[in-house]
């Protein structure tokens, strides 16, 4: 087990969303495909003693909290590159499922101090070109960076780039109406917010790969499924299978890769007692 290297994930409990819960499901994703790969989570929220040998380590979150008073809860990522336990760190959003082997992406990351990925794919694995939930990147020409899959090593590049994200996000109305004027965002976004650090920085051919296919995720959302007619819930638009093996299927789509589920009602007592009773956790 290589422990330079890991996942590393922000959980902290809302009104409407039990954040701790999904990075525990994500973690049980973990085990059961990439078993010697380490996670950790950042959180100030109690971790249920059933799910803490899930985790590598249960890291508070550094300096203050600044997202006490918000709903949404990403105030603190930037504070990530300052948390890490590892010196490769790969980021998740807590709404993901691990559903392959992805030991080989390690291989490929290592290329790169600071990696964002900005290719997508819809749940039958096309690639997404809509850009309905992205207008404020196409319209103020921002790099296509997704937050919610990236890695970084310990280094003055990332450091740089995390500084400068943390100046941005707390500064967001100021730099939003300097960078993202047309089609502007009403409210703070780590996506808009890295994306305009790279602007500044012009590092964006540095952390990126417009061609490569992974690191990647299935995004759920569902404006960009290509779908005739989406409703404002993918859910109600497709049928979702899991096997006893924790195998997925969407539709008649089998599932590999990175799964970002997005809907948090996606977590049901059956699909955690799914992967606990194949863990035996």
């Amino acid at each position: 087990m290589d422990k330079s290297r890991g996942i590393l994930v922000l959980a902290q409990n809302s009104t409407v969303a039990n954040y701790v819960e999904q990075a525990a499901l994500l973690a049980m994703s973990l085990k059961v495909t990439n078993p010697s790969t380490l996670i950790s989570v950042v959180t100030n929220d109690e971790v249920p003693t059933e799910y803490v040998k899930l985790f590598d380590k249960i890291i508070p979150i550094p300096f203050e909290d600044d997202a006490d008073a918000t709903e949404w809860k990403i105030e603190n990522r930037w504070k990530l590159y300052h948390a890490t336990p590892y010196d490769q760190t790969m980021v998740l959003d807590t709404d993901m499922l691990i559903l392959q082997d992805i030991s080989s992406w390690w291989k490929f990351l290592e290329n790169y101090k600071l990696y964002f990925t900005t290719k997508v794919f819809t749940y039958r694995g096309e690639e997404v070109t809509n850009d309905f939930y992205r207008k404020t990147f196409t319209s103020n020409n921002l790099p296509n960076l997704y937050s919610g899959l990236h890695y970084f090593e310990k280094s003055k590049l990332a450091l740089e780039f995390y500084t400068w994200l943390e100046l941005v996000m707390q500064n967001w109305e100021l730099f939003y109406g300097l960078y993202a004027k047309e089609n502007y965002p009403g409210r703070c976004s780590v996506d808009v917010s890295a994306a305009i650090v790279a602007k500044i920085l012009d590092c964006d051919s540095e952390i990126t790969n417009n061609y490569a296919e992974f690191p990647t995720f299935t995004h759920m959302k569902p404006h960009i499924q290509n779908w005739i007619r989406p409703n404002e819930k993918w859910q109600n638009c497709v049928g979702v299978y899991i096997n006893r093996n924790c195998e997925i299927k969407i539709g008649n789509f089998s599932q590999l890769g990175i799964l970002h589920y997005t809907e948090k009602d996606f977590v049901t007592p059956e699909l955690i007692e799914r992967y606990r009773n194949y863990l035996h956790v």
